[in-house]
């Protein structure tokens, strides 16, 4: 079953709306899905129904909610980039990671007090690693995340495992990030780094031209298996 309904932000500051994918059966844990740039779109809606075919409840909130509400755009059309990158550059990264812990404590609810993964693409993938550093999250995944390289002074605040997705033809992550990125995580014991070259930037989308099918697959095969370990 899926359904969109609405829970209180931090601080009082209002409410902001979550897609929910419930799993037939008894959830095995929680996965927070935390959007790209163009909102929760059918593409993440689709992350999550899948996550639910999976197993696990899979919850979507809105990271725009403070600006745009409601944001749903399509990724192959240069407006929307467009229309998007001017909302991201707005983005308040610390208000969004406790908008995100806020879902978190609501996942954790839902389950009953199981396990909660977390799981982001683009803007998602920059508030994954944030998510690590800074919520009780129990594991995170990050796919070409950007602006990561500005969360490298809290690594030590990992407490939880992390793995990061990394194309390495990235317009919004250059070599020089990425050799940052690895300095940084190569040697942390509770960070996994996958690279991925000739890969570009949305290549795990669910549908659309940005879409790698086989590199999508083996890292959506490691996120999965990574998952299954860590949220047992």
């Amino acid at each position: 079953m899926t359904y969109s309904t609405k829970i209180s932000a931090p601080n009082g500051e209002g409410e902001f709306a979550i897609y929910v994918a419930e799993p037939a059966t008894e959830p095995k844990a929680a996965i927070v899905v935390i959007q790209e740039i163009f909102g929760v779109n059918a593409g993440i809606r689709r992350k999550c129904d899948l996550l639910a075919q999976a197993g696990y409840l899979a919850v979507a909130p809105d990271m725009f909610w403070r600006m745009e509400p409601g944001l749903q755009l399509d990724p192959d059309t240069s407006s929307s980039g467009d229309r998007a990158v001017a909302l991201v550059i707005r983005f308040d990264t610390d208000a969004g990671v406790r908008d995100i812990q806020a879902v978190i404590d609501k996942a954790r609810a839902i389950v009953g007090g199981k396990k909660v993964g977390l799981v982001g693409y683009c803007l998602g993938g920059r508030m994954a690693a944030f998510a690590a550093a800074r919520t009780d999250v129990d594991a995170s995944v990050g796919y070409y995340g950007v602006q990561i390289e500005k969360m490298l002074l809290e690594k030590d605040g990992i407490a939880k495992p992390l793995m990061l997705h990394i194309p390495e033809v990235d317009p919004h992550v250059s070599a020089e990030v990425q050799a940052e990125i690895h300095k940084a995580f190569d040697d942390h014991p509770r960070v996994t780094l996958y690279d991925y070259p000739g890969e570009h930037h949305g290549f795990a989308d669910t549908f659309g031209e940005r879409r790698s099918e086989q590199a999508a697959r083996d890292a959506d095969a490691r996120t999965m298996a990574f998952f299954a370990e860590h949220l047992a």
